[in-house]
């Protein structure tokens, strides 16, 4: 009763945009939804297709059934492959079991996979910037197991070696924080010289955007409350810019998260969400904050979002389905 009272009070709310999804999990999302309706259910995932247990609970409800691996989908049944991108051997498995396969693996990410295949294929260490046991990670080091060394943080970067230094490349996951994978980055490029660096920056536009508006939120803000599912690591890197920021910051699923103690003399709360959590989440946080008191809300924009990506070939209007063919 005491922590209810302490939150009780008018605060003003500010919401970082952009926020919420992007078009990578935008496009995600659609090819399941478009494989359900032009497969019919069951449609099998693998793995989460995006890091959200909402999303997943929503799709589940649709007709869609979350695995594991490809070995857990009936032989000759639909798989969607999710955002993050797999290695070639899950490819090689699904190809096996005779599976109608659907890629869903955000554009950017592919990207990445690209960039990894072209260093190793001219004979480079290519030293990965990312979390070790991320799936997208994961699914990048997949390209080339020998050739690549998954490097975490600034003090890894300064021990790593490789056969010939002359011959060394980098590229990031897309989800970091942007000073943390620099600074890692930096590490890198002055003990080898010769580092080549990707054509273009590997973090994506989603991610860099979002972290630049939360960090314009942090300093104003009390609180910053982040909505992200916590095995989302864009979510993740959120609460730590936020931290860094000077702000108090939480990693909420929904409203029900939300811990009144932190409410207590927070008079102005930041709001934002990762690329992976629905909309509605954060306009869910702003209806329970005026349940306690008025709130006057207002928009903190550091950028425009108009990035669009085209879906497969196999889930538009008129594609066939392998099922159908006879």
């Amino acid at each position: 009763m005491r922590q209810w009272a302490a939150a009780i009070g008018p605060r003003e709310v500010v919401l970082a945009a952009p926020r919420s999804f992007c078009a990578g999990v935008e496009r995600a999302i659609e090819v399941v939804e478009r494989a359900l309706e032009t497969r019919g259910a069951p449609v099998y995932v693998r793995r989460q297709v995006v890091h959200n247990a909402h999303v997943v609970r929503r799709l589940s409800d649709l007709g869609a059934v979350f695995v594991e691996e490809v070995e857990d989908v009936p032989e000759g049944s639909t798989v969607v492959l999710a955002a993050h991108g797999v290695a070639p051997a899950v490819r090689a498995a699904a190809q096996q079991r005779a599976l109608d396969v659907i890629d869903a693996t955000c554009p950017l990410v592919a990207k990445v996979h690209t960039e990894v295949k072209r260093y190793a294929g001219r004979g480079e260490t290519v030293f990965l910037i990312g979390h070790a046991g991320h799936e997208e990670v994961v699914g990048t080091v997949g390209e080339a197991p020998s050739r690549v060394v998954v490097v975490e943080d600034a003090a890894a970067a300064a021990r790593v070696t490789a056969a010939d230094p002359g011959r060394v490349a980098y590229a990031m996951q897309t989800t970091l924080a942007v000073d943390e994978a620099e600074e890692i980055a930096g590490v890198l490029r002055s003990r080898f010289p010769a580092l080549r660096a990707p054509r273009r920056e590997d973090i994506c536009y989603a991610t860099t955007n979002r972290q630049q508006a939360v960090r314009a939120i942090a300093g104003s803000s009390d609180l910053v409350l982040v909505v992200g599912s916590a095995n989302s690591s864009n979510s993740l890197r959120l609460v730590e810019v936020a931290v860094r920021a000077g702000a108090e910051a939480h990693l909420v699923e929904d409203l029900g998260e939300v811990d009144l103690a932190w409410l207590a003399g927070a008079r102005t709360v930041g709001v934002t969400a990762g690329a992976s959590a629905p909309p509605h989440l954060v306009d869910d946080i702003v209806a329970g904050l005026a349940g306690l008191g008025p709130v006057t809300a207002r928009e903190i924009t550091v950028g425009a979002e108009n990035i669009q990506f085209t879906l497969p070939s196999s889930v538009m209007p008129n594609s066939v389905s392998p099922k159908e063919v006879s």
